[in-house]
């Protein structure tokens, strides 16, 4: 089961749509490892479908669907590469990140378009181990601008400022109550 998105409606979705879209003009869309070359070019279209009316659900199980994961990757060592198995969870995991990712920058473009000084962090996703370092981000009141920036700049890897902080995490934000 994915995030619990709070603010995932309409408008937000509508900018998720226009952060993609401009990763995409850019070619500065994410491109996972763990994607076949096929779902490397499918990936745009799989996150625009989810954006426009599902989830991280959603978008886990059209990676599934499509077998668009590869069965096994390389991964650097000290020595060099190895082969390594692809996670069992590798769809959900990333489709979570992934989705979250663009859920958060278009949260951020709309609280700037609505004057919305600060969105909260908060646990989406009920996880059975949280991070101490995920604990310390929960009701954190951010500012959406440098979010975007750090976020947007990211792309692949963890932001500078934690939010969000990781796959897995089952952190997000939100409009404060």
């Amino acid at each position: 089961m994915g995030l619990r998105y709070e603010n995932l409606d309409d408008e937000t979705r509508a900018f998720m749509l226009e952060e993609i879209e401009r990763d995409v003009t850019a070619e500065g869309i994410y491109l996972s490892p763990y994607l076949t070359q096929r779902a490397q070019g499918d990936w745009p279209d799989f996150l625009r479908e989810a954006v426009r009316s599902g989830s991280d659900d959603t978008l886990a199980r059209q990676l599934r669907a499509a077998r668009s994961l590869n069965t096994t990757t390389m991964r650097r060592t000290r020595s060099g590469y190895t082969q390594a198995k692809v996670p069992h969870n590798a769809a959900e995991v990333m489709a979570e990140g992934e989705f979250n990712r663009f859920y958060v920058r278009g949260l951020c473009r709309r609280a700037m378009a609505s004057g919305i000084a600060r969105l909260e962090v908060y646990r989406a996703k009920a996880v059975s181990q949280p991070r101490p370092e995920s604990e310390r981000l929960i009701a954190l009141l951010i500012d959406p601008e440098t979010v975007l920036i750090d976020v947007r700049a990211s792309t692949g890897v963890e932001t500078a400022l934690g939010v969000p902080p990781g796959p897995g995490s089952g952190i997000s934000v939100r409009i404060p109550r």
